[in-house]
């Protein structure tokens, strides 16, 4: 008598996160010129966002992906929320801020060690109840006595019901690490979002003119209203030669409000925008590798940041 084989037991697809993956979206929220590009770009490992003395540097929600071991953390650095001045630029840019902490499993909220202005308080006033907030108190190396930090934090925990408190630098390793296991246990177990080695989930055109933007302002120093943008013209990839993979083109047009503006960022025998020119070469040489061949071009637009249509025309949610 012979015995039936038994059939044969179709495959299960593991669930999601069922083999100890874990992903999730963590905001980084505060007022303008707190360190958030700082703080993200020091969280990815690669520069993503621009950094700048100047307040109001970042105009967009910049998404940035570090996967460590088991963990994908997908971080959302935000603009700064404006309250100086209401026009459209501003508008798109608070919208921005809003929609960012919206629908997050952890949210950053980034100050300066020891200080808590309006500013401050109208950013945390945004924050929905039932969204775990870490206070991050960035810069601490500007604080020179440390005692003094304590009666802050009493101070701060009055105000929310922060999940944690972390006195920190963006700039020092440890402190980032150390930021890397405090956020991972907040986020769920899920299967990641993006692939391993993804870093941004922004476009290299998209670079460019966050590039150029930042060469800009360090470059005019707070000579230039921050209401100066980047537009791409044209924008072209073909095969390099030698140790070049790709070799890139690219002709990008500075719009600023006024001739003056645009006097200032020429400069001298054109001296200003050659130089601006040349840094952003260099340093996107480095983050695309490859050849790169820039042209940049400055045009007036005045009023743009008060027009509705001409925000979004130009890139602006």
């Amino acid at each position: 008598m012979s015995e039936e084989a038994t059939p044969a037991m179709p495959e299960i697809p593991p669930a999601p996160g069922a083999d100890g993956q874990r992903c999730g979206l963590i905001a980084i929220v505060g007022k303008p010129n707190v360190g958030k590009s700082t703080l993200l770009n020091a969280l990815v490992g690669q520069k993503i966002s621009i950094t700048s003395r100047k307040a109001q540097t970042t105009r967009h929600r910049i998404t940035g992906m570090r996967t460590r071991g088991a963990t994908q953390f997908v971080f959302v650095d935000t603009p700064g929320f404006q309250t100086r001045h209401d026009n459209a630029l501003n508008r798109s840019l608070n919208k921005t801020v809003l929609g960012a902490v919206g629908d997050v499993d952890l949210v950053l909220f980034v100050v300066e060690a020891g200080s808590f202005t309006l500013a401050d308080a109208k950013v945390l006033s945004l924050l929905k109840e039932g969204t775990p907030v870490v206070l991050l108190a960035n810069k601490l190396d500007n604080v020179h006595r440390r005692a003094e930090i304590a009666p802050w934090l009493k101070s701060m925990q009055e105000r929310h019901a922060f999940a944690e408190f972390v006195p920190m630098s963006a700039k020092n390793a440890k402190d980032i690490e150390r930021l890397f296991g405090i956020c991972e246990k907040y986020l769920p177990e899920q299967a990641w979002f993006y692939a391993e080695d993804e870093l941004t989930d922004r476009s290299e055109k998209f670079l460019v003119t966050e590039t150029v933007r930042e060469k800009l302002f360090r470059l005019t120093g707070d000579e230039l209203p921050y209401t100066s943008t980047v537009i791409i013209d044209q924008y072209s990839e073909e095969a390099g030669r030698g140790p070049n993979k790709r070799l890139v083109r690219i002709a990008a047009t500075i719009v600023v409000e006024r001739d003056g503006h645009k006097a200032m960022v020429i400069g001298d025998k054109g001296e200003r925008i050659k130089r601006i020119g040349t840094e952003t070469r260099v340093e996107l040489e480095k983050l695309m590798d490859a050849k790169v061949f820039i042209e940049l071009w400055v045009k007036v637009r005045s009023g743009w940041a008060d027009d509705e249509a001409r925000v979004r025309s130009f890139g602006y949610e």
